[in-house]
């Protein structure tokens, strides 16, 4: 490793552990390109493992950062079809086993050996990152570094609105939480035709506006009134992006019977409420994680024909040395979305 980097590292499992630190530069191998990093933007997951509050493994010290696009610096010798110049976006798996059943199908990113940019491997926090090929997407020229950074976030809510939930135009969906993926959720869902509130609270009003650009109904109280309109009897279809064991009760009294929950937010708490009402109304509990090739090839074809408008949920772009003041932007819940730039 040569000296000459600079990255946002969680070094210790305490709260507020994070801070800018002198790294050596990578190094890549022959399956691997160097990516000079033009934008990443911040997770959710990332404020979590700044706040201690996560609930995954990682492994200290670690560059954070997971959702990033840059251009090629350096091509490793077994690498074909990549070349210094390219402009790319990475996906996050960066360790998987190849060889396993689900990779074979695909399925890549629920390969249990699977290990992500920014919690197990060092993230893109930083001015230079290897990525094996396997994982690069092309980004067209029309289409921002800036919003490029958000393809993986993207994907997270396609997979968790299209693959996993099942919805057709003119059904009514709820969507729990507006964090940036709640948000990309409900755009998703008003991509599908469908009519969507976002429910969330007090503190929730900047993002709730947000929602409303997307032309959703933003819900600050009053969501089972809403998901209750018609006939009585809830909602089509559930989106639960906070995670959170309330959140969870909710969307099963809110559903209507034979509807269906997608679950995409994290929560380490247990439920403590019984399942009962699952089976009672024939309810689909279905998780949702992460993303594959298809998904993202899918979504950069949304963002580069502007089908897909991201523009609302970029809340500010800051320096990578400004990280604290992106990170506490977020954490304020006056913007969905901040970038950095290396």
């Amino acid at each position: 490793m040569a000296a000459g980097d600079v990255g946002v590292v969680n070094y210790a499992p305490e709260k507020f552990s994070v801070e800018l630190r002198d790294i050596p530069k990578a190094t890549i191998r022959p399956d691997e390109v160097l990516l000079a990093v033009r934008a990443v933007s911040v997770c959710g997951s990332d404020l979590h493992m700044w706040e201690s509050t996560h609930s995954w493994p990682m492994n200290y010290p670690v560059v954070l950062g997971h959702e990033f696009g840059g251009v090629i610096e350096e091509v490793g010798s077994a690498v074909r079809g990549w070349k210094a110049g390219d402009r790319v976006v990475s996906e996050t798996a960066a360790v998987i086993d190849p060889d396993s059943p689900l990779s074979r199908q695909g399925l890549y990113n629920l390969d249990p050996t699977r290990r992500g940019y920014g919690a197990a491997v060092d993230g893109a926090m930083r001015r230079y990152v290897p990525v094996p090929s396997r994982i690069l997407h092309r980004v067209p020229d029309n289409l921002s570094f800036e919003k490029a950074a958000l393809t993986e976030p993207c994907c997270v809510a396609f997979n968790a609105v299209v693959n996993n939930g099942r919805i057709k135009p003119g059904d009514r969906i709820l969507v729990l939480g507006p964090g940036s993926i709640g948000l990309l959720c409900a755009a998703m869902a008003r991509l599908q035709g469908a009519i969507v509130g976002v429910s969330g609270l007090e503190r929730d009003r900047p993002r709730l506006k947000i929602a409303e650009g997307y032309g959703c109904v933003s819900l600050v109280g009053g969501v089972e009134d809403w998901a209750r309109e018609g006939d009585g009897l809830g909602v089509e279809g559930v989106i639960d992006a906070a995670g959170v064991s309330a959140t969870l009760k909710m969307a099963i009294d809110l559903v209507r019977p034979a509807g269906w929950i997608s679950k995409v937010g994290w929560g380490p708490q247990p439920l403590g409420f019984s399942l009962d009402a699952l089976v009672q109304k024939n309810i689909t509990l279905q998780g949702s994680f992460s993303h594959n090739w298809p998904i993202w090839e899918r979504i950069i074809r949304l963002l580069s024909t502007g089908m897909l408008n991201i523009d609302p949920v970029i809340g500010g772009v800051w320096p990578l040395e400004q990280w604290r003041e992106a990170f506490e932007a977020m954490h304020s819940g006056a913007i969905a979305k901040a970038v950095l730039q290396p």
